[in-house]
């Protein structure tokens, strides 16, 4: 088993939902932070969502923070201490609720 620590960014996100981390097959990801950034003139709210593959019991999509304010010039680190698991094809999606406004950065831990 590999492990192997990485971090993906997504810029100027908006109103439509973005994909910024997909687990690839046979391996298993530990989110260990993510940031929300404001880079718009108005407060926002940001949102994290974690879209699992498949469907059944317990493969729900389901919001990790939804529309968590972010003030002017501010960034916000959602994850603080916690951890999410995500398996293959699992998605970790973010939105704004305004447009262009959102930068964010993600670090995990790859296990392959």
């Amino acid at each position: 088993m590999a492990n192997t620590f990485k971090s993906y960014t997504s810029g100027s996100i908006g109103t439509t939902t973005t994909d910024v981390y997909t687990c690839p097959g046979s391996t298993t990801a530990i989110i260990l932070g993510a940031s929300l950034a404001n880079i718009d003139s108005s407060a926002i709210g940001g949102s994290i969502k974690l879209a699992k593959d498949g469907s059944g019991v317990g493969v729900d999509d389901v919001y990790i923070v939804k529309e968590a304010p972010v003030p002017v010039g501010s960034a916000v680190e959602v994850m603080a201490g916690n951890k999410v698991v995500l398996e293959a094809a699992d998605k970790l999606q973010f939105i704004s609720d305004t447009a262009d406004s959102l930068d964010v950065t993600v670090s995990l831990l790859e296990i392959t």
